[in-house]
């Protein structure tokens, strides 16, 4: 494990404690203790034993009089008394998490069951409202019914949000269908309503073992939607004592998990008797806590909070500061000494034996507190763009209009700061000047010196890298530097002057309308290289094929070269339940449009649908948690990433003389454009059909887009940058430039396991602007026939397509 150097940026663990069934009421006096003892927040039931009784004997009452021969209406339960709950509307109740009852069944099979849980539950929900609680925990539904009832369930909650207006609900729930360690899939309790559901009404079918470890997600997802994705809606996840397969844990990641509840049967032993997590459940943990809004830890029924019954003891905070012995032991994989095993397989031993709050050392009363902040001192650091997009997870930006707007500097200022990108173009330009030099090519200055021209040179760091080329290839040369904005052109004049030493002649232009050197006759003279940074976050969406396409005409036409030379468009289908509600709720309240628009978004809390198999060594170990010696915040599992099309440039002298005929207007240059206008930059027009294999259930709620360029390929091999996340390591690692763009759904889109996405989309122009059109079909082959299972919206970005 790492220590950090950016301590101050780390992000915080809150921590909270729950008890199942709480011995003391939950007192600012209790609350006071907890905190001095380190803990953030405690839980407290809504009603009591009390309460609880009196609905048994509601339901008992109830099932004597039905046994009669006259059936009876369903029974009500009576309005909350003052010995039914511990809650009050003291100034310490919006601290508190408030649990509804565990022992509801609200997906019951049984209608008496299912509507006396269902008044329970809005019972509590409007007096925890009534009091102030902010948060609400609330059992999630019986896995062991399997899905049956999971629709009920979601109708019963959905009217329950209603209730509890201002509360923020947060849903608990096991991470698969295998666990049954929630205290809503505890039958042995005496009290469960579950207990009482008449044999007659339980359901036939239940769920088959292969999708059992989906079937939490698969109910969750079912209860969200009916609910349609409401921002007051979360997830409390349970976290096992074994995490399941890395596809479910990428999956849970997606989705907005506000508390992760750990009980004392997901921590270990290790050899030296401390409570500590595996490698497996630090990397999860570690993994959330990156997240703009990180989910605050529960521990679970650890043991009751020590020393409530001795006013006199003094509590120390827990600070994570361990003792090197002890830090040693929070490593589960720490190895005794053979004379240590034989004397710690015995403390061990009666460890496990005792009580769940028992501590490995008596000088600590809160091992697994101390644990937890351990974690929280010593968590991996954070890379150069977690760093960098502090702030910008998952927040949605319309693409920039390069063309059409005038850029703020503080815009520009925000790219510069990028590590590797100008770096990256710095080592083209050498090369390419380096290759010029050795392949003895002629110059466009005449004089030795190759012309370059920055096209598009905002605030001129682009112009710097390219002079620092010459420094270092020995290759002279005479830089251009074009910029259509006004205000940038003030800067370049100034920087001209003071840093570059008047070696730059700065043009105010669009680079289009620009018409190469001036030479001494007052004629035009070419250009050797051209460098832009024009590209998108799809690559072409800034329009840099129109924009080059416009200059190249001052390019020596015999070997003149650009920089960049080729790129391609990438994307890849993507769960994003937060973003897609984020954009659902622009859509109902600011702009109607708001599915049309691709939105530039840093991508963080999504899962990847089509991915590469995941029995990988490097898999393995993340889910057993074993053998890992580092960790890997990012997504666990290779994503499948296909090319939607391809630009490079120079183009061929043919494509642009055929393009200038149809701007024309003439006979010979066609009928017009297909979608309007001439057709004169149609040869820009793209499209693609691609197919994605989806391994495993999910919903698609849009497609991620990335992008490849090739700077420069010379004797040296290609210089790349790449924000694709299967090649962006290996081509630019920790470049910060560029966000992946979201093309969303505007219906989310189930697709089975099993299943195949098949994506088409278009890159139109109609001469005066450039736009996207997106749309996604589902299908699935049985028995040798592929059956088509859904189609979404043809999505069209016109109405803010980039305009020329």
């Amino acid at each position: 494990m790492s220590y950090a150097d950016d301590t101050d940026a780390l992000p915080v663990f809150y921590i909270g404690q729950h008890e199942s069934r709480r011995a003391l009421d939950v007192s600012a006096e209790l609350v006071q203790h907890a905190h001095d003892l380190g803990y953030d927040m405690l839980s407290s039931p809504i009603t009591n034993d009390h309460f609880h009784s009196r609905v048994l004997a509601l339901l008992r009452a109830h099932a004597a009089a039905d046994s009669a021969s006259t059936p009876q209406p369903l029974p009500l339960v009576a309005a909350l008394e003052s010995r039914d709950t511990p809650l009050g509307p003291t100034e310490t109740v919006s601290q508190l998490l408030a649990y509804s009852s565990a022992w509801t069944d609200l997906a019951s099979p049984d209608p008496v069951v299912a509507h006396l849980s269902r008044q329970v539950l809005h019972l509590e929900v409007a007096y925890a409202s009534f009091c102030g609680a902010v948060n609400l925990v609330v059992p999630g539904p019986r896995l062991s019914h399997g899905q049956h009832g999971v629709a009920q369930y979601a109708r019963a909650l959905k009217e329950a949000l209603s209730i509890g207006a201002y509360v923020q609900f947060h849903l608990l729930m096991p991470m698969d269908g295998t666990s049954a360690s929630t205290a809503a899939d505890d039958q042995h309790e005496l009290g469960d309503l579950a207990r009482f559901a008449r044999p007659e009404c339980k359901p036939r079918a239940q769920q088959n073992t292969a999708t059992a470890v989906w079937s939490s997600w698969e109910a969750w997802n079912t209860i969200r939607s009916v609910c349609a994705y409401p921002a007051r809606l979360s997830l409390a996840l349970e976290l096992p004592r074994k995490l399941p397969a890395l596809a479910v844990q990428a999956r849970w990641f997606s989705e907005p998990v506000r508390l992760v509840a750990i009980p004392s049967a997901s921590f270990l032993v290790n050899a030296r008797a401390s409570f500590v997590l595996s490698k497996a459940h630090q990397w999860f943990l570690f993994r959330f806590a990156r997240l703009r809004s990180s989910p605050w830890l529960l521990l679970s029924d650890i043991g009751p909070l020590p020393g409530i019954d001795d006013p006199d003891m003094i509590m120390s905070y827990s600070t994570g500061h361990l003792s090197p012995s002890t830090a040693e032991d929070a490593d589960p994989s720490a190895q005794p000494t053979p004379a240590e095993a034989a004397q710690w397989k015995k403390k061990a031993a009666k460890t496990r034996s005792g009580s769940s709050g028992s501590s490995s050392s008596s000088s600590d009363l809160t091992p697994h507190l101390s644990y937890l902040r351990y974690l929280q001192r010593n968590q991996p650091p954070k890379s150069q763009i977690e760093r960098f997009g502090r702030g910008f997870q998952d927040y949605l930006q319309s693409p920039l209009q390069p063309l059409s707007d005038n850029l703020e500097s503080i815009t520009y200022e925000v790219f510069e700061k990028d590590p590797i990108k100008y770096a990256w173009y710095e080592r083209a330009t050498a090369q390419a000047l380096k290759d010029w030099h050795r392949e003895k090519k002629s110059t466009s200055s005449g004089k030795g010196a190759v012309v370059v021209a920055v096209v598009g040179s905002g605030r001129g760091p682009l112009v710097t890298r390219a002079l620092n080329a010459s420094a270092t290839s020995g290759v002279p040369v005479k830089v251009y530097a074009i910029e259509k904005n006004p205000n940038a052109y003030v800067l370049l004049q100034r920087r001209n002057v003071d840093t570059w030493g008047g070696r730059v002649t700065v043009v105010k232009t669009d680079m289009r309308a620009w018409k190469g050197p001036t030479l001494p006759d007052g004629t035009f003279g070419k250009v050797d290289i051209l460098i832009s940074e024009l590209l998108g976050s799809f690559a072409d969406n800034e329009l840099s094929p129109e924009c080059l396409d416009g200059v190249q005409h001052v390019l020596n036409p015999e070997h003149g070269l650009s920089i960049p030379s080729r790129y391609t468009a990438h994307f890849t289908p993507l769960a994003t339940p937060k973003l897609w509600a984020d954009i659902h709720g622009r859509s109902t309240s600011v702009d109607p449009n708001a599915f049309d628009i691709p939105w530039v978004v840093m991508l963080s809390q999504f899962d990847y649908l089509s991915t590469h198999p995941d029995d990988t060594p490097a898999a393995q170990q993340l889910t057993d948690g074993t053998k890992m010696n580092h960790f890997n915040l990012e997504a666990p599992l290779a994503p499948i990433v296909h090319t939607a099309w391809a630009f490079s440039h120079p183009l061929p002298p043919s494509v642009l003389a055929q393009s200038a005929l149809r701007r024309g207007g003439s006979a010979v240059g066609g009928g017009g454009g297909f979608i309007g206008g001439d057709g004169a930059n149609e040869h820009n027009y793209r499209d693609c059909c691609v197919t994605f294999p989806i391994r495993e259930q999910g919903v698609c709620h849009g497609l991620g887009g990335y992008f490849e360029t090739v700077l420069y390929s010379g004797s040296e091999g290609p210089v790349e940058l790449s924000t694709n996340p299967v090649t962006m390591d290996a081509k630019s690692k920790d470049m910060i430039s560029w966000f992946p763009i979201f093309f969303a759904l505007k219906t989310p889109m189930h697709l089975p396991a099993g299943s195949e996405l098949e994506v088409s989309m278009w890159r139109q122009t109609d001469d005066r602007r450039v736009w996207y059109e997106w749309l996604a079909e589902s299908f699935m082959t049985v028995n040798g026939q592929r059956i088509k299972l859904g189609v979404s919206d043809l999505h069209s970005s016109k109405s803010s397509g980039c305009l020329m």
